[in-house]
């Protein structure tokens, strides 16, 4: 006997409300895969296992679903973080080692992390995507950071600085690290020269060192 639509209906809408999570995720590893410009939007839907139209229904073009992928994977993550940050009651030290850690966790440690290297070096052939990027990600991480320093620096724990120029400072490093991951890092050879965590917790000592508010004799 088959089933009732009463009986199979509850299954469908589950299927039907994760839909939208499937083809972010099977865009996001075909985007890292391949690139943006070579992945077809039926090659994602066939990895999600639906069909190219039901595809569309979700997202009217490539375009916006990689805007989903980016939107979901980070850009999501920035008003938890400004609310936790808020309430954070250690250093300012102690908060930018902490930022740092929870930016790997949450992305560097992710397949999130090879958003970084696709939107750079896709950026000048889909200039849309890269201001969508400037604005959904780069814009709150530096705005986050920048508020960090600030409070260091008004603390008096951190040197007076330009904090809106000493961001970039801080986040290039970390561009660098996932880039490795996503290229030198995934060959054998190369694959155990760095250590994610070593490197993050040095380049902010090294940072410290230099930010720290120097102590009269």
């Amino acid at each position: 006997m088959a089933p009732s639509s009463a009986e199979t209906s509850p299954k469908r809408e589950r299927r039907k409300e994760a839909r939208p999570g499937e083809l972010v995720k099977a865009a996001l590893d075909l985007f890292v895969e391949k690139g943006f410009a070579a992945t077809r939007v039926d090659e994602v839907a066939a990895r999600a296992g639906v069909s190219k139209g039901t595809l569309f229904l979700y997202f009217e073009s490539k375009e916006d679903l990689f805007k989903a992928v980016i939107r979901d994977n980070i850009a999501n993550l920035f008003p938890a973080w400004n609310e936790e940050f808020k309430t954070f009651e250690g250093s300012s030290a102690e908060m930018l080692h902490y930022a740092m850690d929870l930016w790997w966790l949450n992305v560097g440690n992710t397949p999130a992390s090879g958003i970084v290297k696709l939107v750079i070096s896709e950026a000048q052939n889909f200039p849309e995507i890269a201001a969508f990027y400037q604005k959904e990600v780069v814009e709150p991480g530096t705005g986050l950071l920048q508020s960090i320093l600030q409070r260091g620096v008004e603390r008096g724990e951190f040197q007076h600085m330009d904090t809106s120029k000493s961001v970039f400072s801080i986040i290039a490093p970390m561009i660098f690290l996932m880039m490795w991951k996503h290229s030198m890092g995934a060959c054998a050879a190369s694959a155990n020269i760095i250590d994610p965590k070593e490197f993050i917790h040095m380049h902010v000592d090294l940072l410290l060192n230099g930010m720290s508010a120097k102590k009269t004799q």
